[in-house]
């Protein structure tokens, strides 16, 4: 059986506050769309596991895909089961779209239908969120508000699945624990949630990405990415999640993205 995990963006990102546990409060709107891997799964006498398409560094025990398998198998929903997994990865990797938690997630659902384990949406969202906080948004991969430490999430009445999307990627890394570290968290003056039932050719002026913000000065790149995104016709743009991809929302498609973008690895087409 074959699915097609997406990639996700934020609309907004604002860190709201430091939480006595470590981690960071945060709001956004995760909007997914159709830029995608492609996973497959099928029953087998062995386990194995293969990858085409980009590089995947590090343990493949690490991979989600794996441990979203292992997490099932150790519940004892399917003790004695074997699958032949494969993934070709397109997405790119600690690029803020949710491609690695896409992965993760789309194996539980793959795995509750090969091996018909009838598990519901919300015990699939459950295991979702133990494999990491955003997995949980994928399961029924429609847009959401997000809060909390990033795995809370509530459904917003928000459909841009008729305009362009296009993701620009400059291939830089960034960790997450970069992104922070020029945070200073603060409640904004405006919930995300409230930003986004405006018009979108309102979002401009309004709707932040916090980390954005931070790494502009050291990352000149991105905001000239999301300059000339503008530049060419975008009704919004703005860097998602932790960065480093940076998107525009068109009312149009764009030829020429690879030159016009040199260095960058390019994606254009629709939300979901």
């Amino acid at each position: 059986m074959v699915s097609f995990p997406n990639a996700k963006v934020n609309l907004g990102l604002n860190i709201t506050e430091k939480r006595s546990d470590g981690y960071h409060n945060i709001e956004s709107v995760f909007y997914p769309i159709a830029w995608a891997d492609m996973l497959e799964v099928v029953k087998s006498e062995e386990q194995h596991f293969q990858t085409t398409g980009l590089p995947i560094p590090g343990d493949a025990a690490n991979n989600l895909i794996i441990k979203a398998f292992d997490l099932l198998k150790n519940e004892g929903l399917m003790p004695d089961a074997h699958v032949n997994i494969h993934l070709h990865k397109i997405l790119p990797m600690g690029a803020g779209i949710g491609g690695g938690s896409a992965d993760g997630a789309f194996m539980l659902k793959l795995l509750n239908e090969v091996f018909e384990l009838n598990l519901s949406i919300t015990q699939l969202q459950g295991y979702a969120s133990q494999l990491g906080s955003d997995c949980s948004f994928f399961i029924e991969n429609k847009p959401m508000y997000c809060f909390g430490r990033g795995n809370e999430f509530e459904t917003v009445n928000l459909d841009l699945s008729k305009k362009t999307w296009v993701l620009v990627n400059p291939q830089i890394h960034i960790s997450t624990a970069e992104a922070y570290a020029s945070i200073k968290p603060q409640k904004p003056e405006v919930s995300i949630k409230e930003i986004i039932a405006q018009p979108i050719n309102t979002w401009k002026d309004t709707l932040v990405n916090d980390f954005e913000i931070g790494l502009k000065d050291k990352y000149p790149k991105i905001l000239e990415i999301k300059d000339k995104l503008y530049g060419l016709g975008a009704i919004y743009a703005s860097m998602t999640g932790s960065g480093s991809t940076v998107f525009g929302i068109f009312d149009k498609e764009l030829e020429g993205l690879s030159e016009m973008f040199s260095g960058c690895i390019c994606w254009q087409g629709k939300g979901i």
